[in-house]
Protein backbone atom coordinates (compact mmCIF):
# COMPACT_ATOMS: atom_id res chain seq x y z
CA UNK A 1 0.00 0.00 0.00
CA UNK A 2 1.45 3.52 -0.65
CA UNK A 3 2.09 6.03 1.85
CA UNK A 4 -0.52 8.76 0.13
CA UNK A 5 -3.11 5.96 0.59
CA UNK A 6 -2.52 5.03 3.70
CA UNK A 7 -5.47 5.52 6.52
CA UNK A 8 -4.18 7.34 9.63
CA UNK A 9 -4.72 4.26 11.88
CA UNK A 10 -2.80 2.16 9.28
CA UNK A 11 -0.13 4.49 9.47
CA UNK A 12 0.19 4.73 13.44
CA UNK A 13 0.59 0.78 13.03
CA UNK A 14 2.79 0.84 10.84
CA UNK A 15 5.55 3.39 13.04
CA UNK A 16 4.80 1.43 16.22
CA UNK A 17 5.45 -1.82 14.68
CA UNK A 18 8.92 -0.50 13.17
CA UNK A 19 9.52 1.57 16.65
CA UNK A 20 8.80 -1.33 19.40
CA UNK A 21 10.88 -3.28 18.63
CA UNK A 22 14.60 -0.35 19.50
CA UNK A 23 12.38 0.39 22.28
CA UNK A 24 11.58 -3.25 23.61
CA UNK A 25 15.34 -3.54 22.80
CA UNK A 26 15.82 -0.55 25.31
CA UNK A 27 14.04 -1.54 28.28
CA UNK A 28 15.22 -4.97 28.00
CA UNK A 29 18.66 -4.00 28.19
CA UNK A 30 18.03 -1.78 30.78
CA UNK A 31 15.94 -4.41 32.98
CA UNK A 32 18.82 -7.23 32.13
CA UNK A 33 22.02 -4.95 33.09
CA UNK A 34 21.63 -4.93 36.97
CA UNK A 35 20.50 -8.31 36.79
CA UNK A 36 23.81 -9.43 35.19
CA UNK A 37 26.12 -7.18 37.25
CA UNK A 38 24.73 -8.77 40.36
CA UNK A 39 24.37 -12.11 38.96
CA UNK A 40 28.08 -12.10 38.25
CA UNK A 41 28.69 -10.41 41.98
CA UNK A 42 27.04 -13.85 42.95
CA UNK A 43 29.13 -16.30 41.04
CA UNK A 44 31.60 -17.87 43.13
CA UNK A 45 34.94 -19.26 42.27
CA UNK A 46 36.02 -22.80 42.82
CA UNK A 47 39.45 -22.34 42.80
CA UNK A 48 40.77 -22.67 46.51
CA UNK A 49 43.46 -19.59 46.10
CA UNK A 50 40.11 -17.54 44.88
CA UNK A 51 38.35 -17.99 47.84
CA UNK A 52 41.14 -17.80 49.98
CA UNK A 53 42.24 -14.69 48.64
CA UNK A 54 38.63 -13.27 48.80
CA UNK A 55 38.67 -14.28 52.15
CA UNK A 56 41.50 -12.00 53.26
CA UNK A 57 40.90 -9.69 51.10
CA UNK A 58 37.58 -8.27 51.30
CA UNK A 59 38.06 -7.51 55.48
CA UNK A 60 40.98 -5.95 54.67
CA UNK A 61 39.20 -3.84 52.26
CA UNK A 62 37.37 -2.91 54.95
CA UNK A 63 39.77 -2.22 57.49
CA UNK A 64 41.25 0.21 54.70
CA UNK A 65 38.26 2.02 54.09
CA UNK A 66 37.70 2.48 57.88
CA UNK A 67 40.88 3.80 58.65
CA UNK A 68 40.36 6.02 55.57
CA UNK A 69 37.18 7.41 57.22
CA UNK A 70 37.18 7.02 61.19
CA UNK A 71 41.06 6.34 61.89
CA UNK A 72 40.59 7.22 65.84
CA UNK A 73 37.95 3.46 65.13
CA UNK A 74 38.71 1.51 62.12
CA UNK A 75 36.68 -1.69 62.90
CA UNK A 76 33.86 0.77 63.25
CA UNK A 77 33.28 -0.72 66.99
CA UNK A 78 31.69 2.64 68.84
CA UNK A 79 29.37 3.16 65.75
CA UNK A 80 25.71 2.87 65.36
CA UNK A 81 26.66 0.13 62.82
CA UNK A 82 30.06 -2.54 63.12
CA UNK A 83 30.30 -1.56 58.69
CA UNK A 84 33.83 -3.85 58.97
CA UNK A 85 31.09 -7.17 59.58
CA UNK A 86 29.42 -6.31 56.46
CA UNK A 87 32.48 -7.99 54.48
CA UNK A 88 33.01 -10.89 56.62
CA UNK A 89 28.90 -11.59 55.87
CA UNK A 90 29.40 -11.13 52.07
CA UNK A 91 31.96 -13.71 52.44
CA UNK A 92 29.81 -16.29 54.66
CA UNK A 93 27.21 -15.53 52.18
CA UNK A 94 29.32 -16.48 48.98
CA UNK A 95 31.55 -19.75 50.53
CA UNK A 96 29.64 -20.18 53.51
CA UNK A 97 30.51 -20.19 57.33
CA UNK A 98 33.86 -21.70 57.33
CA UNK A 99 34.80 -18.87 54.63
CA UNK A 100 33.37 -16.54 57.24
CA UNK A 101 35.23 -17.09 60.28
CA UNK A 102 38.51 -17.48 58.16
CA UNK A 103 37.31 -13.76 57.53
CA UNK A 104 36.31 -12.92 61.16
CA UNK A 105 39.94 -14.25 62.47
CA UNK A 106 40.95 -11.66 60.19
CA UNK A 107 39.52 -8.52 61.48
CA UNK A 108 40.61 -10.35 65.23
CA UNK A 109 44.21 -10.30 63.55
CA UNK A 110 43.74 -6.45 62.95
CA UNK A 111 42.19 -5.39 66.26
CA UNK A 112 45.00 -7.27 68.03
CA UNK A 113 47.35 -5.96 65.86
CA UNK A 114 46.20 -2.10 66.70
CA UNK A 115 45.74 -2.85 70.23
CA UNK A 116 48.87 -4.30 71.45
CA UNK A 117 49.59 -4.26 75.18
CA UNK A 118 45.59 -3.15 75.61
CA UNK A 119 43.92 -6.62 75.74
CA UNK A 120 41.82 -6.22 78.88
CA UNK A 121 39.78 -3.56 76.29
CA UNK A 122 38.81 -6.79 74.13
CA UNK A 123 35.21 -5.92 72.97
CA UNK A 124 33.92 -9.45 73.47
CA UNK A 125 29.86 -8.23 72.71
CA UNK A 126 30.91 -6.80 68.91
CA UNK A 127 32.94 -9.80 67.90
CA UNK A 128 30.30 -12.18 70.04
CA UNK A 129 27.43 -10.88 67.27
CA UNK A 130 29.49 -10.13 64.89
CA UNK A 131 30.21 -14.31 64.36
CA UNK A 132 27.09 -15.17 65.10
CA UNK A 133 25.50 -13.03 62.21
CA UNK A 134 28.23 -14.87 60.16
CA UNK A 135 27.34 -17.97 61.57
CA UNK A 136 23.68 -17.86 61.07
CA UNK A 137 24.47 -16.00 56.96
CA UNK A 138 26.82 -18.77 56.53
CA UNK A 139 24.32 -21.65 56.91
CA UNK A 140 21.59 -19.79 55.45
CA UNK A 141 24.22 -19.72 52.78
CA UNK A 142 24.72 -23.42 52.88
CA UNK A 143 21.73 -24.66 52.52
CA UNK A 144 20.95 -22.75 49.70
CA UNK A 145 24.13 -23.67 47.98
CA UNK A 146 23.21 -27.28 48.55
CA UNK A 147 19.39 -26.26 47.42
CA UNK A 148 21.35 -24.63 44.06
CA UNK A 149 23.62 -27.67 43.36
CA UNK A 150 20.52 -29.83 43.81
CA UNK A 151 18.24 -27.55 41.59
CA UNK A 152 21.63 -27.88 39.13
CA UNK A 153 22.25 -31.58 39.02
CA UNK A 154 18.13 -31.98 38.48
CA UNK A 155 18.22 -29.49 35.95
CA UNK A 156 21.86 -31.21 34.58
CA UNK A 157 19.27 -34.56 34.62
CA UNK A 158 16.34 -32.98 32.81
CA UNK A 159 18.66 -31.65 30.08
CA UNK A 160 20.28 -34.82 29.17
CA UNK A 161 16.86 -36.52 29.45
CA UNK A 162 15.57 -33.80 26.99
CA UNK A 163 18.41 -33.64 24.91
CA UNK A 164 17.59 -37.98 24.46
CA UNK A 165 14.69 -37.51 23.84
CA UNK A 166 14.81 -35.00 20.75
CA UNK A 167 17.56 -37.63 19.27
CA UNK A 168 14.74 -40.30 19.66
CA UNK A 169 12.23 -38.17 18.16
CA UNK A 170 14.50 -36.94 15.52
CA UNK A 171 15.22 -40.51 14.74
CA UNK A 172 11.75 -41.76 14.98
CA UNK A 173 10.66 -38.97 12.37
CA UNK A 174 13.47 -40.61 10.41
CA UNK A 175 12.27 -43.98 10.29
CA UNK A 176 8.42 -42.78 10.34
CA UNK A 177 9.64 -41.44 6.82
CA UNK A 178 11.74 -43.74 5.90
CA UNK A 179 8.21 -46.35 6.55
CA UNK A 180 6.08 -44.09 4.64
CA UNK A 181 8.22 -44.11 1.86
CA UNK A 182 8.21 -47.40 1.53
CA UNK A 183 4.61 -48.18 1.85
CA UNK A 184 4.03 -45.53 -0.91
CA UNK A 185 6.49 -47.43 -2.90
CA UNK A 186 4.72 -50.84 -1.94
CA UNK A 187 1.12 -50.16 -1.75
CA UNK A 188 0.32 -53.78 -1.21
CA UNK A 189 1.39 -56.72 1.34
CA UNK A 190 2.97 -59.97 0.78
CA UNK A 191 -0.21 -61.40 0.71
CA UNK A 192 -1.69 -59.27 -1.81
CA UNK A 193 1.09 -60.41 -3.85
CA UNK A 194 0.73 -64.04 -3.65
CA UNK A 195 -2.58 -63.78 -4.17
CA UNK A 196 -2.21 -61.58 -7.38
CA UNK A 197 0.55 -64.66 -8.11
CA UNK A 198 -2.18 -67.51 -7.61
CA UNK A 199 -4.70 -66.63 -10.70
CA UNK A 200 -0.97 -66.48 -13.09
CA UNK A 201 -0.93 -70.05 -13.54
CA UNK A 202 -4.61 -70.16 -15.01
CA UNK A 203 -5.55 -71.45 -18.54
CA UNK A 204 -7.30 -68.47 -19.76
CA UNK A 205 -3.71 -66.40 -19.15
CA UNK A 206 -0.79 -66.99 -21.31
CA UNK A 207 2.98 -67.09 -20.46
CA UNK A 208 3.50 -63.54 -21.98
CA UNK A 209 0.51 -62.29 -19.74
CA UNK A 210 1.68 -64.26 -16.32
CA UNK A 211 5.28 -62.80 -17.04
CA UNK A 212 4.55 -59.08 -17.12
CA UNK A 213 1.88 -59.62 -14.64
CA UNK A 214 4.65 -60.73 -12.40
CA UNK A 215 7.26 -57.77 -13.42
CA UNK A 216 4.71 -55.68 -12.74
CA UNK A 217 4.56 -57.28 -9.42
CA UNK A 218 8.25 -57.33 -8.82
CA UNK A 219 8.03 -53.38 -9.51
CA UNK A 220 5.56 -52.43 -7.51
CA UNK A 221 6.40 -54.48 -4.24
CA UNK A 222 10.43 -54.56 -4.16
CA UNK A 223 10.75 -51.11 -6.33
CA UNK A 224 12.27 -52.39 -9.58
CA UNK A 225 12.44 -49.87 -11.86
CA UNK A 226 14.00 -51.53 -15.25
CA UNK A 227 14.06 -55.39 -15.76
CA UNK A 228 13.92 -57.91 -18.17
CA UNK A 229 12.33 -61.67 -17.80
CA UNK A 230 13.93 -63.75 -20.54
CA UNK A 231 13.59 -67.46 -21.33
CA UNK A 232 16.49 -70.09 -20.59
CA UNK A 233 16.73 -73.58 -22.89
CA UNK A 234 19.36 -75.67 -21.98
CA UNK A 235 22.31 -73.57 -19.91
CA UNK A 236 21.55 -70.38 -22.77
CA UNK A 237 19.60 -67.65 -22.61
CA UNK A 238 17.22 -66.75 -25.40
CA UNK A 239 17.92 -62.89 -26.35
CA UNK A 240 14.30 -62.21 -26.65
CA UNK A 241 12.45 -61.33 -23.85
CA UNK A 242 9.24 -62.69 -22.40
CA UNK A 243 8.61 -59.51 -20.52
CA UNK A 244 10.01 -55.95 -19.59
CA UNK A 245 9.63 -53.14 -17.58
CA UNK A 246 11.33 -50.21 -17.65
CA UNK A 247 14.29 -48.96 -20.27
CA UNK A 248 16.52 -52.10 -19.93
CA UNK A 249 19.82 -52.56 -21.70
CA UNK A 250 20.40 -54.85 -24.41
CA UNK A 251 21.18 -58.85 -22.76
CA UNK A 252 25.21 -59.39 -23.00
CA UNK A 253 25.35 -63.44 -22.48
CA UNK A 254 28.62 -63.21 -21.10
CA UNK A 255 28.24 -60.89 -18.18
CA UNK A 256 29.72 -62.41 -14.96
CA UNK A 257 26.79 -61.72 -12.70
CA UNK A 258 24.95 -63.80 -15.60
CA UNK A 259 26.93 -66.71 -16.19
CA UNK A 260 27.27 -67.03 -12.18
CA UNK A 261 23.38 -66.77 -11.60
CA UNK A 262 23.53 -69.64 -14.33
CA UNK A 263 25.94 -72.03 -12.67
CA UNK A 264 25.03 -71.22 -9.33
CA UNK A 265 21.41 -71.13 -9.84
CA UNK A 266 21.00 -68.96 -7.16
CA UNK A 267 20.04 -65.00 -7.19
CA UNK A 268 23.19 -63.13 -7.60
CA UNK A 269 24.13 -59.34 -6.85
CA UNK A 270 26.21 -56.94 -8.31
CA UNK A 271 28.50 -56.73 -4.58
CA UNK A 272 29.23 -60.69 -5.32
CA UNK A 273 30.68 -59.71 -8.84
CA UNK A 274 32.94 -56.68 -7.10
CA UNK A 275 33.69 -58.90 -4.66
CA UNK A 276 35.34 -61.32 -7.03
CA UNK A 277 37.05 -58.88 -8.66
CA UNK A 278 34.58 -58.22 -11.85
CA UNK A 279 32.55 -55.53 -13.20
CA UNK A 280 28.95 -55.95 -14.42
CA UNK A 281 26.50 -53.83 -16.15
CA UNK A 282 23.28 -55.12 -14.37
CA UNK A 283 21.90 -54.85 -10.26
CA UNK A 284 21.00 -58.52 -9.99
CA UNK A 285 20.31 -61.84 -11.67
CA UNK A 286 17.81 -64.65 -10.31
CA UNK A 287 16.95 -68.06 -11.98
CA UNK A 288 13.71 -69.40 -12.14
CA UNK A 289 13.31 -72.51 -10.83
CA UNK A 290 10.62 -74.87 -10.35
CA UNK A 291 10.40 -77.70 -7.85
CA UNK A 292 12.18 -79.91 -9.70
CA UNK A 293 15.15 -77.94 -10.65
CA UNK A 294 14.44 -77.24 -13.66
CA UNK A 295 15.34 -73.28 -15.47
CA UNK A 296 12.28 -71.56 -17.27
CA UNK A 297 13.97 -67.93 -17.01
CA UNK A 298 16.16 -65.69 -16.02
CA UNK A 299 15.30 -62.18 -14.17
CA UNK A 300 17.95 -59.47 -15.08
CA UNK A 301 17.43 -56.52 -12.91
CA UNK A 302 19.38 -53.37 -14.07
CA UNK A 303 18.18 -50.20 -12.31
CA UNK A 304 16.40 -49.79 -8.20
CA UNK A 305 16.90 -47.74 -6.17
CA UNK A 306 19.66 -47.81 -3.88
CA UNK A 307 18.28 -48.25 -0.64
CA UNK A 308 15.83 -50.99 -1.99
CA UNK A 309 19.23 -53.47 -2.90
CA UNK A 310 19.00 -55.47 0.43
CA UNK A 311 18.72 -58.66 1.86
CA UNK A 312 15.31 -58.31 2.87
CA UNK A 313 14.43 -56.95 -0.55
CA UNK A 314 16.18 -59.70 -2.54
CA UNK A 315 14.70 -62.46 -0.32
CA UNK A 316 11.01 -61.02 -1.36
CA UNK A 317 11.70 -61.18 -5.28
CA UNK A 318 13.36 -64.74 -5.06
CA UNK A 319 10.31 -65.86 -2.87
CA UNK A 320 8.04 -64.18 -5.04
CA UNK A 321 9.91 -65.70 -8.60
CA UNK A 322 9.73 -69.00 -6.50
CA UNK A 323 5.97 -68.89 -5.94
CA UNK A 324 5.49 -68.13 -9.87
CA UNK A 325 7.23 -70.52 -11.14
CA UNK A 326 5.81 -73.35 -8.99
CA UNK A 327 2.30 -72.05 -10.43
CA UNK A 328 3.18 -72.74 -13.56
CA UNK A 329 3.15 -76.69 -12.92
CA UNK A 330 0.56 -76.91 -10.80
CA UNK A 331 -0.69 -80.46 -11.58
CA UNK A 332 3.53 -81.92 -11.73
CA UNK A 333 3.53 -80.42 -7.79
CA UNK A 334 0.40 -81.95 -7.29
CA UNK A 335 0.43 -85.61 -8.62
CA UNK A 336 2.77 -87.00 -5.67
CA UNK A 337 0.66 -85.84 -2.87
CA UNK A 338 -2.94 -86.79 -4.72
CA UNK A 339 -1.48 -90.55 -5.81
CA UNK A 340 -0.42 -90.75 -1.77
CA UNK A 341 -3.53 -89.22 -0.61
CA UNK A 342 -6.51 -89.53 -3.21
CA UNK A 343 -9.02 -87.46 -0.75
CA UNK A 344 -6.46 -84.96 -0.45
CA UNK A 345 -7.66 -81.67 -2.78
CA UNK A 346 -5.44 -80.62 -5.92
CA UNK A 347 -5.26 -77.24 -4.67
CA UNK A 348 -4.21 -78.13 -1.06
CA UNK A 349 -1.46 -80.57 -2.14
CA UNK A 350 0.16 -77.66 -4.64
CA UNK A 351 -0.03 -75.60 -2.02
CA UNK A 352 2.05 -77.78 0.49
CA UNK A 353 4.23 -78.52 -2.00
CA UNK A 354 5.28 -75.21 -3.43
CA UNK A 355 5.27 -73.54 0.27
CA UNK A 356 7.50 -76.20 1.21
CA UNK A 357 10.11 -75.40 -1.85
CA UNK A 358 9.61 -71.54 -0.78
CA UNK A 359 10.78 -72.34 2.75
CA UNK A 360 14.03 -74.59 1.23
CA UNK A 361 15.07 -71.86 -0.89
CA UNK A 362 14.07 -68.78 1.17
CA UNK A 363 13.71 -69.93 4.72
CA UNK A 364 10.44 -68.57 4.75
CA UNK A 365 8.36 -70.98 7.33
CA UNK A 366 4.82 -71.77 6.60
CA UNK A 367 2.41 -73.71 8.91
CA UNK A 368 -0.84 -75.89 8.97
CA UNK A 369 -3.18 -75.83 11.72
CA UNK A 370 -4.88 -79.26 12.24
CA UNK A 371 -8.27 -79.03 14.09
CA UNK A 372 -9.03 -82.18 15.55
CA UNK A 373 -12.62 -81.87 15.91
CA UNK A 374 -14.93 -85.05 17.86
CA UNK A 375 -17.79 -86.74 17.19
CA UNK A 376 -19.66 -83.81 19.25
CA UNK A 377 -18.36 -81.12 17.04
CA UNK A 378 -19.08 -83.01 13.68
CA UNK A 379 -22.47 -83.71 14.87
CA UNK A 380 -23.09 -79.33 15.61
CA UNK A 381 -21.54 -79.04 12.07
CA UNK A 382 -18.56 -76.99 13.52
CA UNK A 383 -15.76 -78.31 10.99
CA UNK A 384 -17.66 -76.93 8.44
CA UNK A 385 -18.79 -73.35 9.87
CA UNK A 386 -14.78 -73.27 10.53
CA UNK A 387 -13.96 -73.63 6.93
CA UNK A 388 -16.22 -70.79 6.06
CA UNK A 389 -14.01 -68.80 8.45
CA UNK A 390 -10.46 -69.40 6.66
CA UNK A 391 -8.54 -66.51 5.30
CA UNK A 392 -7.99 -65.46 1.83
CA UNK A 393 -4.84 -67.43 1.32
CA UNK A 394 -5.52 -70.43 3.31
CA UNK A 395 -6.50 -73.79 2.20
CA UNK A 396 -8.05 -75.98 3.64
CA UNK A 397 -8.59 -79.54 3.68
CA UNK A 398 -11.23 -81.96 5.71
CA UNK A 399 -9.90 -85.49 6.54
CA UNK A 400 -13.36 -87.33 7.29
CA UNK A 401 -12.13 -90.46 9.67
CA UNK A 402 -14.31 -93.04 11.12
CA UNK A 403 -15.15 -91.29 14.13
CA UNK A 404 -13.73 -87.82 13.79
CA UNK A 405 -12.94 -85.56 11.59
CA UNK A 406 -9.48 -83.24 11.30
CA UNK A 407 -9.96 -79.89 9.59
CA UNK A 408 -6.17 -78.65 8.10
CA UNK A 409 -5.67 -75.02 8.01
CA UNK A 410 -2.58 -73.96 5.42
CA UNK A 411 -0.89 -70.46 6.18
CA UNK A 412 1.12 -69.60 4.06
CA UNK A 413 3.88 -67.46 5.51
CA UNK A 414 2.96 -68.28 9.15
CA UNK A 415 4.64 -69.17 11.66
CA UNK A 416 3.70 -70.64 15.46
CA UNK A 417 2.76 -66.92 16.04
CA UNK A 418 0.31 -67.23 13.19
CA UNK A 419 -1.35 -70.23 14.08
CA UNK A 420 -1.35 -69.04 17.87
CA UNK A 421 -3.24 -65.88 16.49
CA UNK A 422 -5.80 -67.84 14.60
CA UNK A 423 -6.31 -70.16 17.47
CA UNK A 424 -7.01 -67.83 19.74
CA UNK A 425 -9.42 -66.01 17.09
CA UNK A 426 -11.33 -69.25 16.94
CA UNK A 427 -11.46 -69.19 20.89
CA UNK A 428 -12.99 -66.04 20.55
CA UNK A 429 -15.55 -67.26 17.52
CA UNK A 430 -15.96 -70.43 19.96
CA UNK A 431 -17.74 -68.51 23.02
CA UNK A 432 -19.53 -65.98 21.51
CA UNK A 433 -21.30 -68.74 19.05
CA UNK A 434 -21.82 -71.08 21.68
CA UNK A 435 -20.33 -69.79 24.93
CA UNK A 436 -17.98 -72.06 25.68
CA UNK A 437 -14.13 -72.72 24.68
CA UNK A 438 -13.27 -74.69 21.59
CA UNK A 439 -12.06 -77.87 23.37
CA UNK A 440 -15.50 -77.78 25.55
CA UNK A 441 -16.89 -77.82 21.93
CA UNK A 442 -15.02 -80.32 21.01
CA UNK A 443 -12.36 -79.26 19.30
CA UNK A 444 -8.76 -79.91 19.58
CA UNK A 445 -6.00 -77.54 17.48
CA UNK A 446 -2.85 -78.80 17.10
CA UNK A 447 -0.01 -76.61 15.13
CA UNK A 448 1.91 -78.64 12.63
CA UNK A 449 4.98 -76.29 11.04
CA UNK A 450 5.90 -77.21 7.57
CA UNK A 451 9.28 -78.69 6.92
CA UNK A 452 11.13 -78.10 3.22
CA UNK A 453 11.48 -80.82 1.45
CA UNK A 454 8.78 -83.81 2.94
CA UNK A 455 5.34 -82.27 2.79
CA UNK A 456 4.01 -85.46 2.22
CA UNK A 457 4.95 -86.88 5.60
CA UNK A 458 3.48 -83.80 7.29
CA UNK A 459 0.31 -84.67 5.53
CA UNK A 460 0.68 -88.21 6.07
CA UNK A 461 0.68 -87.47 9.56
CA UNK A 462 -2.51 -85.54 10.15
CA UNK A 463 -4.20 -88.29 7.87
CA UNK A 464 -3.12 -90.11 10.41
CA UNK A 465 -4.76 -88.45 13.27
CA UNK A 466 -8.14 -88.41 11.66
CA UNK A 467 -7.91 -92.28 11.35
CA UNK A 468 -6.34 -93.05 14.80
Amino acid sequence: MAPETMTPDARRRSVGSTAMPELKNKSAARSHLPANLLGKLAVTDARPWVTLLEMALLPLIAVGLGLLWKPEDPLWIDSGFPWAWLAVVIVALRYGPLAGLGSACILLVVWLGIHVGHYDAFPQAYFLGGLILVLLVGEFSSLWQARTRRAENVQLYLDQRLEHLVRQYYLLRLSHDRLEQELIGRPMSMRDALAALQSIGSPDRTPEDGAQVLLRLLAQYCQIESAVLYPVRGDDVDADAVARIGAPTPLEPTDPLIRQALETRRLCHVSQAVAHGQHSRYLAAAPLLDLGGELYGLLVIDDMPFFSLQDENLQTINLLLGYYTDGLATQTLSRPIVEALPDCPPEFAFEAQRLAHIHETTQVPSVIVALECLPRAVERGVPAQIERLKRELDESWLIRGPERQVLAMLMPLGDAATAEGYITRLEAWSKQKSGQPLEAAGVFPHIVPLASGAPLDVLQRLHALAHA
